[in-house]
């Protein structure tokens, strides 16, 4: 199925899980192996029941390969959510969540729930976190000026969700801000300027002196 208009200009959920592959997880190999060296890094030795870190997507191989188990994030647990989850009700800020949390739990739980404890409750719990979060980061826009919008602890998947809204928002903004334009403009001839542009932004009457 297509992705509506909106979301064009955002990264696609396929997009954030792949980029979420490359986060580091810890697994307990059941095999040993020498060093195991791909384009992103060189990771291993690994041993068996000894646990060592690995790219997300490799834990998932491995795993798929009944070659390891993979141990649950400390934050991908009942008791650390549902704190979360009830820090979100209450408060108007975000909780603190690792950035690609979403996106990471997706992958883990579609591909080896059963080393999830709970696995079940924590979707559901997860769920609620992120339509608590997708309303603040929905109300945030309200807040947004001209200049920029100060969110704490935004993750990566609520900042793709408004992006498209926030960019167009921006963009109208700097148009009805005489301040803000002048502002962009004189971004836009600075960004000229240290491009290799030779029309330094001086006045005509003025002069440059440099000080050694």
């Amino acid at each position: 199925m297509a992705l509506p208009v909106s979301l064009h200009a955002s990264t696609t959920p396929q997009e954030l899980e792949f980029i979420a592959g490359y986060d580091m997880i810890e697994i307990m190999p059941s095999v040993r192996t020498d060093r195991i060296r791909v384009l992103s890094g060189t990771y291993g030795p690994l041993d068996a029941l000894r646990t060592t870190k690995v790219p997300v997507w490799m834990a998932l191989h491995l795993k798929a390969r009944k070659k390891c188990r993979i141990v649950s994030p400390a934050w991908l647990s009942v008791d650390y959510l549902q704190d979360r989850l009830a820090e979100e009700t209450s408060d108007k800020a975000f909780s603190l969540l690792p950035f690609r949390y979403a996106e990471i739990a997706k992958l883990l739980l579609d591909s080896a729930a059963e080393d999830i404890e709970s696995a079940d409750k924590i979707r559901l719990i997860l769920k609620d976190i992120h339509e608590a979060r997708q309303a603040k980061s929905r109300e945030g826009l309200h807040q947004i000026n001209d200049v920029n919008l100060r969110v704490r602890n935004i993750c990566a998947l609520e900042l793709n969700d408004i992006r498209p809204s926030f960019v167009k928002s921006m963009d109208i903004l700097i148009k009805l801000s005489p301040q803000a334009q002048q502002s962009h403009e004189e971004e836009d001839t600075f960004r000229d300027w240290s491009m290799g542009d030779d029309s330094y932004p001086v006045a005509a009457d003025s002069t440059m002196e440099t000080e050694w």
